[in-house]
């Protein structure tokens, strides 16, 4: 198995290739589509040089995966799937998720909120193959309730359930969210081998830390992470991330992000008049 990450400065966030050089099959794990808040412009230059680097490697896709609907960027999955094909997968909650923010942005009568967007709906303990290579999927919840990991070999994506061990947890204060199940959650990744290597979506980059970074392991997070390393109880876990959630603002995306990404990455249809809109609702947040 190879991995190579590709990282997109606007939102701080890591999309991942999972290639299996046996077959010359791959997965894109994250993928980001670029957008212009103050414009509202929709951009493809990151999901292009994605696109580039499969081409210019010969490679073939099977996959597009999604660890769950992500707050802070738009996914470029629908955008891939249209020019490179490969099949998109998701949690198994998904319907969850499309049924609260269905609601909220008062999405159009015939969204389907059953998960129907994506052509697969993973549960816990599932597996699929990227060529040869054996995926084993786990429920995480907690920072949604409908996260996901992907496990494959030596290596698991992880979504945001994990940042770098000096940023800490994902947030749990999303509908949905619960810093007990992100607890629980985290401790099922820590059973993993200490040597497993943690694919992470996002990271921030604490400060006084020169490089940004993708990748950790589940002995350097068991050992160093700030919120829930050296064996942190689950009490204390849940008093510290609710107590630091009450104090976050509102991701940057959420908004426009939500929207997209319920939808795997397709946008909203034209209204009447043939334009795409977006929805700003009023005092939910």
């Amino acid at each position: 198995m190879r991995i190579v990450s590709f990282f997109d400065s606007a939102t701080c966030t890591y999309s991942h290739l999972i290639v299996d050089p046996a077959s010359a099959r791959c997965a894109i794990v994250d993928p980001v589509l670029d957008y212009d808040p103050a414009a509202a412009r929709i951009g493809h230059d990151g999901a292009d040089r994605l696109i580039g680097y499969i081409r210019q490697q010969g490679l073939e896709v099977d996959w597009l995966l999604e660890t769950h609907v992500h707050a802070d960027h738009l996914s470029a999955a629908h955008y891939l799937r249209d020019r490179l094909g490969g099949r998109l997968g998701i949690g198994a909650g998904i319907p969850q998720v499309q049924e609260t923010f269905g609601e909220l942005f008062d999405a159009e009568a015939d969204f389907p909120r059953d998960g129907s967007q994506f052509d697969r709906l993973f549960a816990d303990g599932e597996r699929f193959r990227i060529g040869t290579l054996d995926v084993e999927v786990l429920h995480t919840p907690g920072h949604t309730p409908a996260c996901i990991t992907y496990r494959v070999g030596d290596a698991a994506f992880v979504g945001d359930t994990l940042f770098m061990p000096d940023s800490g947890t994902a947030r749990c204060d999303f509908p949905g969210g619960d810093p007990r199940q992100l607890y629980r959650s985290i401790r099922r990744l820590f059973e993993l081998p200490d040597e497993t290597r943690l694919f992470l979506c996002h990271d921030y980059k604490a400060p006084g830390r020169e490089r940004y970074c993708g990748e950790t392991s589940v002995g350097e997070q068991r050992a160093h992470n700030i919120h829930v390393g050296q064996a942190m109880s689950e009490d204390a876990f849940v008093a510290l991330r609710s107590q630091r959630d009450q104090g976050l603002e509102m991701p940057r995306l959420l908004l426009p992000a939500v929207q997209v990404n319920m939808r795997a990455g397709e946008l909203p249809p034209p209204a009447a008049n043939g334009r795409r809109y977006l929805k700003l609702p009023l005092d939910c947040f």
